[in-house]
Formats: structure tokens, sequence, C-alpha cells
């Protein structure tokens, strides 16, 4: 199976409607800790890194080659070993594995590793790289989610 070629933002396939919407999704995954209020702060957000980690798993099933499913299964378990490390210990490694991810999105934009998933790498990448900074500017000013 191939990979497709990079489809040009002329073709008509902004990056607009992903970004924004990424960025809406961001605050409100920074936000999350208050719908859950009777959990952990770091907890909820640490659930909401390994949510979002693991979303590539799926598409690595729908892409259907094994080496695919292999590398985007231990990335996501990756991610959650940092996650599960956020709660006991601090909660800045839930910024730094957003923030990593966030990366691994924009890698995956550009590699087109996992096949069909033409907008979702910078959607969600805008999402870690704005819930990470709300996280960041949070835990060092001690705002409403202080950690």
């Amino acid at each position: 199976m191939t990979v497709p070629a990079a489809v040009p933002a002329a073709a008509g396939h902004s990056l607009r409607t992903p970004v924004a919407w990424g960025a809406v999704v961001g605050v409100l995954q920074a936000a999350s800790p208050l719908v859950f209020f009777w959990l952990d702060t770091a907890t909820v957000l640490a659930l909401g890194l390994t949510l979002i980690a693991a979303i590539y798993i799926g598409f690595a099933v729908a892409d259907g080659r094994r080496h695919v499913l292999v590398v985007e299964t231990t990335v996501a378990a990756a991610f959650t070993v940092v996650a599960a490390a956020a709660v006991p210990g601090t909660p800045w490694l839930v910024v730094a594995g957003l923030a990593a991810h966030g990366l691994k999105d924009l890698w995956q934009h550009h590699s087109r590793f996992v096949t069909g998933t033409r907008w979702w790498p910078p959607f969600c990448a805008t999402v870690d790289w704005v819930a990470a900074a709300l996280l960041a500017l949070l835990l060092a000013t001690g705002g409403p989610v202080a950690l």
C-alpha cells in the first residue's frame, strides 16, 4: 500500500478549520478538570493525555499496516507511562507530554505515516499545544485549575 502524497492547500484543503476547532478543543482539554471536579486535577489531565495518544491506535487499525499499528501502539504506551508518572509526580509531565504529542502530530502531518488522517494531525497538534500552553500558564501562575 502506498502512502498518498500531500494535498496542496490550494486544492481546497485548508487547515484553517481543523486548527480553529483544535484551539477550541484545546481550551476544553485544559478546562476538563473543572468538569470532573471530584477527581484530582492531575488524574483528569493524565487521562486526557492517554486518550489523545490512543486515538492514533484507531487510525493505525484503519490504516491496516502491521508496522504502523506496532509503532502507534508503542507511542501511545509511552504517553500513558508519562501520564501515569504525572499523577503522583509533577503535572509538568502532562504539559511536556502534550507538547511532545503535538510534535508527534506535526511529524505525522508531514510524513503521512498513518494513512487517512489528512486533517487530524493539524487539529490534534493544535489541541495539544493550546492545552499545554494554558496548563503551563496555570501551573506557573497558580491559576484556577491549580495543579
